[in-house]
């Protein structure tokens, strides 16, 4: 076969030429560092790359979400502990409020100094995050969620109740229902209720005994049907009778069982223990009703307001005060304290689920590196091997070339 010199030039030109080629190509993929550029490179690398990428980028993002929600669950939680400290100090004056060797006058300084705790609680209620949204705002609101009305309505929740949150992914708070959280405390010891009802016989109201809040020893025995109370009515100083009747009518009564007065001795009445104290009179009504969940953190600082500012109470009308007013503000700081536990709670997941993403996302860098990234140590193997091979076939070529008759001819 013939071969020319043209076509060996041509020839030795081209393959110096696809080696230029894959050398610069090389040399590209060393410099982006990615063994993928194009889709073209490897389709089912570039598919693996850009699920990776996708993965990472919702990590990210929910991160951003995770971090969000930590930011305002933890500006919740100082809420809530700002709000323990306000009603702890209303509980101190409650305390001394209840102190015989005060005055009236004394009782209303301390209803001034319960004022003053309410302004601020009702200010933590409606604390924002400093981005223009409220804490204790429910769903959302662009007003703030608690608006004070004049009695007796009193403070009244305007937010949506329930709360926002991140997405479904980590379903995380970014807000607090202040409805359940400020208005809606069991009421009694949060099983049921105890007042001083009254004197049936005077229509006034009980001056000489007060009763406890209680405690549940049998719950099984409970209020067979929530609209059933119970009543201890004392027919003498000495005796009474304990009576049940419907909610609905009061008056429609049932003798249960009668019994002996001792003063502080335990009564136990259908799994409820209670305790009654002080000089009963004949009508003297004590009851027992259950609880029900209408118990506001101001409603009970405002009646506690309201009953140190009362004068000429009786001693045993001051220690029922003192009891009732004790009974729910620890009812109150309990529902508090349960909120800021949910809070605490809530930045343990808050911090699980940052540590998950952070592994969500380095599973998937780790997932896309492999599948896109040039192995560098094996890309200067080849680069090397080929920049040998090019400057041996420019050499050759460069030999070649001059091999002709022409050559010969000049010489």
């Amino acid at each position: 076969m013939r071969l020319s010199s043209a076509n060996l030039y041509n020839a030795s030109i081209d393959n110096l030429q696809r080696r230029q080629s894959d050398l610069v190509d090389l040399q590209m993929r060393m410099t982006s560092g990615k063994r993928v550029t194009m889709a073209s490179d490897d389709p089912v690398a570039a598919a693996r790359a850009e699920r990776a990428m996708v993965s990472e980028m919702r990590s990210v993002t929910s991160q951003r979400s995770v971090e969000a929600s930590r930011v305002i669950i933890s500006q919740t939680e100082t809420a809530f502990a700002d709000a323990t400290e306000l009603l702890q100090q209303a509980r101190e004056a409650i305390v001394a409020g209840g102190n015989a060797t005060y005055t009236d006058s004394e009782r209303a300084l301390l209803a001034g100094k319960l004022k003053n705790i309410r302004e601020e609680l009702f200010a933590v209620a409606n604390r924002t995050d400093g981005a223009g949204s409220y804490l204790f705002g429910g769903q959302g609101s662009s007003q703030p969620p608690f608006v004070d009305t004049p009695a007796p309505t009193g403070v009244q929740f305007r937010g949506v109740s329930g709360q926002m949150g991140t997405d479904a992914g980590t379903a995380l708070p970014l807000s607090t229902d202040g409805s359940a959280t400020w208005l809606t405390s069991n009421s009694g010891n949060g099983v049921f209720l105890t007042q001083a009802a009254g004197n049936s016989v005077t229509g006034q109201a009980v001056a000489g005994a007060w009763i406890s809040a209680g405690s549940v020893i049998d719950p099984s025995s409970l209020f067979p049907t929530a609209d059933t109370g119970y009543r201890i009515r004392f027919t003498s100083a000495t005796d009474y009778t304990i009576e049940s009747y419907p909610l609905a009518t009061p008056n429609t009564v049932t003798t249960q069982s009668t019994g002996t007065y001792q003063e502080g001795s335990a009564i136990n009445l259908f799994g409820m223990s209670v305790a009654i104290k002080g000089t009963p009179a004949n009508g003297d009504r004590f009851e027992m009703t259950p609880s029900t969940p209408t118990l506001s953190v101001f409603g009970a600082v405002d009646t506690a307001i309201a009953e140190l500012n009362t004068t000429n109470r009786t001693g045993a009308q001051r220690a029922q005060s003192t009891a009732d007013r004790l009974r729910d503000i620890d009812g109150v700081m309990g529902t508090i304290a349960a909120g800021r536990a949910a809070a605490g709670d809530t930045l343990n997941r808050i911090d699980n689920e940052t540590t998950r993403l952070s592994s969500q996302k380095l599973n998937a860098q780790t997932d896309r590196s492999n599948a896109e990234d040039l192995d560098m140590v094996d890309a200067l193997s080849k680069f090397q091997n080929q920049q040998t091979g090019y400057d041996a076939a420019l050499k050759s070529y460069s030999m070649v070339q001059r091999m002709s008759l022409f050559q010969y001819l000049n010489v």
